[in-house]
C-alpha cells in the first residue's frame, strides 16, 4: 500500500516519458520519399507555363516534312537504282562487233587489241576519231588531185606541191579562217562528250550517235536501218582508203620534192 503510494506520487511529479518518435519518424520519411514526385508536379506547369505547350500544327507539319523526305529520299533512289540497271543492261548488250565498218574481206580487224576490255563510250570516242580523220582525209585527197591542176585562188600563183602549199605567201591569210572554221565545229562536239567528273576520261556519251553533227542539208541520210548502216560502211571504207592515200600522196611529194599532178 505505502508502494503504491509512493508511486502515484512519483507519477504525479515526474509525468510518464513520451511515446517512442517511431510514428513522427515514419511520417517525415514518407514526405521524403514523395518529394521529388511532389516537386515534379509542382515545376512541370510552370516550365509548361514558361515554354508553352507543344503546338500541335508544327507537330503535324514536322511529320508531313519527315514524311515528304522519305518519299523523296525512296524515289530517288529508286531513280539511280533503275538508270544503274539500264547502264548495267546497255553495257552487256553493247557489242563491238555489231557497229558499223565491219566487211569483207576483213571482218572484224583489231590486230592491235584497241577494242579489247574497252568501255562503250571509249570505243564510241574511237569511231568518232576514226570518222573525222576520214573525213578530213577524204578532202585532202580531193585536195591533191583538184588543187595541183587548178588554183585559180590568189592570182593563181601557187604552183607548188601539196605538201608545201600552205607554206606559200598568198595563202598566209586563208588558214587563219580555215582554222576557224573547224574550231567552230569542234566546240560543238564537246557536248557529245561524257562529263569528266565520276567518268572515264575521253569518252563519248552512248547515246551520240558518232559522227552526227547535225548538218545534212541534201538530206543524204537513209531513214531505214539497213540503208543507214550500208552508207555508214561505205563512208568509213572510203575514209579508211583515203587517210592511207593522202599519207602516201604526202610521203611521195617529201621524197621526191615534186608535184604528183
Amino acid at each position: 500500500r505505502d508502494i503504491s503510494e509512493q508511486r502515484r506520487r512519483a507519477s504525479s511529479l515526474h509525468p510518464a516519458a513520451e511515446p517512442p518518435m517511431l510514428e513522427q519518424q515514419l511520417s517525415t520519411v514518407m514526405m521524403l520519399a514523395a518529394l521529388p514526385t511532389t516537386t515534379a508536379f509542382t515545376v512541370a506547369p510552370l516550365l509548361v507555363h514558361r515554354t508553352g505547350a507543344p503546338d500541335v500544327s508544327m507537330v503535324e507539319e514536322t511529320n508531313v516534312k519527315e514524311n515528304y523526305m522519305t518519299d523523296v529520299g525512296l524515289d530517288t533512289l529508286m531513280e539511280a537504282m533503275t538508270e544503274s540497271e539500264a547502264e548495267a543492261d546497255a553495257a552487256v548488250d553493247f557489242d563491238v562487233k555489231s557497229l558499223a565498218g565491219i566487211t569483207a574481206p576483213f571482218g572484224f580487224f583489231d590486230p592491235a587489241g584497241f577494242s579489247e576490255g574497252k568501255s562503250e563510250g571509249k570505243i564510241r570516242f574511237y569511231r568518232e576519231v576514226e570518222l573525222k580523220h576520214g573525213r578530213v582525209a577524204m578532202l585532202a585527197a580531193v585536195g591533191f588531185l583538184v588543187g595541183e591542176q587548178f588554183h585559180p585562188l590568189w592570182g593563181g600563183g601557187v604552183d607548188v606541191p601539196s605538201y608545201i602549199a600552205f607554206q606559200e605567201t598568198p595563202l598566209q591569210d586563208f588558214w587563219p579562217i580555215v582554222v576557224f572554221l573547224i574550231a567552230c565545229i569542234e566546240i560543238f562536239s564537246v557536248f557529245s562528250f561524257q562529263s569528266p567528273v565520276g567518268n572515264e576520261l575521253w569518252t563519248i556519251r552512248v547515246d551520240h550517235a558518232p559522227g552526227d553533227l547535225g548538218f545534212d542539208p541534201l538530206n543524204l541520210k537513209p531513214s531505214g536501218t539497213a540503208e543507214l548502216m550500208d552508207m555508214q560502211n561505205k563512208e568509213l571504207n572510203n575514209g579508211r582508203l583515203a587517210m592511207l592515200g593522202a599519207a602516201g600522196m604526202i610521203a611521195q611529194e617529201l621524197v621526191t620534192g615534186e608535184k604528183l599532178f
